[in-house]
């Protein structure tokens, strides 16, 4: 996985890569994880890299970069909350989308940010919403308008 430095950034900003971190590398099926604030822009990712003991090359996540996954976790949490709203269902809580070669989860956290995860076709659904909704709890109370500020930051200058 290749993520931006972590040196430099705050107790919480660290642990946040950290959770990130741990998601993509321990639960199996994972490809790559986004955080994506409610104004759609990426606070944290995974980078869509290299498919682990892959043949080099292959890639894993969508088009092979970190943003579109964040602008497809965006375009879906975006779509959900409207037809959340038209059917008075209230406030959305996780989507998933199942496809032919892979998966795309999208959880809310707290702020109104999203949790994106891009996963393999044949992965354990329930384990990989279980890990989102650990991240969801850990990260939701620490994603403060400051940290949401350095995590905006800290994407751009690694770009």
């Amino acid at each position: 996985m290749t993520a931006p430095s972590t040196f430099g950034l705050s107790s919480e900003a660290r642990n946040l890569h950290w959770l990130l971190s741990n998601l993509v590398e321990e639960v199996p099926g994972v490809h790559s994880v986004t955080v994506v604030s409610s104004d759609g822009l990426m606070l944290l990712s995974s980078d869509a890299g290299l498919a682990k003991g892959g043949a080099a090359g292959r890639r894993t996540g969508p088009r092979g970069s970190s943003a579109d996954l964040a602008t497809i976790v965006s375009g879906i949490g975006s779509l959900t909350i409207g037809a959340a709203k038209l059917m008075d269902g209230g406030g959305v809580k996780q989507t998933m989308v199942a496809m032919d070669e892979g998966s795309v989860f999208v959880m809310s956290i707290s702020d109104g940010s999203l949790l994106g995860v891009h996963a393999t076709p044949d992965c354990d659904m329930s384990v990989i919403a279980y890990h989102m909704a650990l991240f969801v709890g850990r990260a939701g109370h620490v994603l403060t308008p400051e940290l949401r500020s350095e995590l905006r930051k800290s994407m751009e200058s690694a770009q």
